[in-house]
């Protein structure tokens, strides 16, 4: 079974090469690793290229593809990256994210080995600085059984420990009228698109991944709010999502 990594880079020349490294040193050999650049000006292509060949290298099945073509933002290239997947189930793993140990793609392929299939498989994740140093676990947890109902509470899985079934994906992209919660939009969709085959979604229990503080949701808090709720409305209703926004705002001032 091969699984897909999709890492979308825009001049991230800072950041990107741990998370090749930790991608470079997964023990699974059946790993296919797309990296879908937006047209990038500084060496970001050219770390990308050194590592698809010490990649060839080191590993004979792992799959590494390099894009470079200016696209529409974050969530066109992550598109692209869902069209140009081959692998059975696919996880978006940003510049500057490190895949959480050197069995995380082992373990998650050995729990998905048998003939049940799946919409989503997914798991925990810590968050590190920019230096890629250890801050903290997330505070939400993934709940033992996920559903598309529950992300009324939040994104309670990152999309970086969230691995979609590739068909459901490619039938389902990411809502370009979306700025900055195209994600949550997807994940949810991907879970309703399973729901509709019969597929259950799969808690590994495990930390799948350390990502980077930030993003774009985090630099544009208030249109991102905005954003948040009428997409909440759209999927949970009116009447649900002021209900989970009135919990939220409790919660804070306790």
């Amino acid at each position: 079974m091969t699984i897909t990594l999709v890492t979308c880079t825009y001049n991230a020349e800072a950041v990107l090469q741990r998370t090749l490294d930790s991608v470079l040193n997964q023990t699974y050999p059946n790993l296919e690793h797309i990296i879908v650049d937006g047209k990038s000006s500084d060496e970001t292509i050219a770390i990308a290229e050194q590592y698809k060949t010490t990649s060839s290298m080191k590993h004979t099945g792992h799959r590494i593809s390099i894009f470079s073509d200016p696209d529409k933002g974050l969530y066109d290239a992550m598109n692209k990256g869902i069209g140009y997947a081959h692998g059975k189930y696919l996880c978006f793993l940003n510049a500057g994210d490190i895949l959480y140990s050197n069995d995380t793609i082992a373990h998650l392929a050995e729990k998905v080995s048998g003939e049940k299939e799946y919409s989503v498989v997914y798991g925990e994740t810590d968050i590190v600085d920019e230096q890629g140093k250890f801050i903290c676990h997330r505070k939400r947890h993934a709940p033992e059984h996920l559903t598309w109902k529950s992300f009324k509470d939040g994104m309670l899985v990152c999309h970086q420990a969230f691995y979609a079934n590739t068909e459901l994906a490619k039938a389902t992209p990411y809502n370009l009228e979306y700025r900055f919660s195209a994600d949550v939009d997807w994940c949810i969709r991907i879970m309703k698109a399973g729901e509709k085959r019969n597929l259950d979604t799969l808690n590994t229990k495990e930390v799948l991944c350390k990502y980077l503080a930030g993003g774009m949701s985090i630099k544009n808090h208030r249109a991102s709010l905005q954003e948040r709720f009428n997409l909440m409305r759209k999927h949970y209703g009116l009447f649900t999502t002021i209900f989970q926004h009135m919990k939220f705002l409790i919660a804070r001032e306790r």
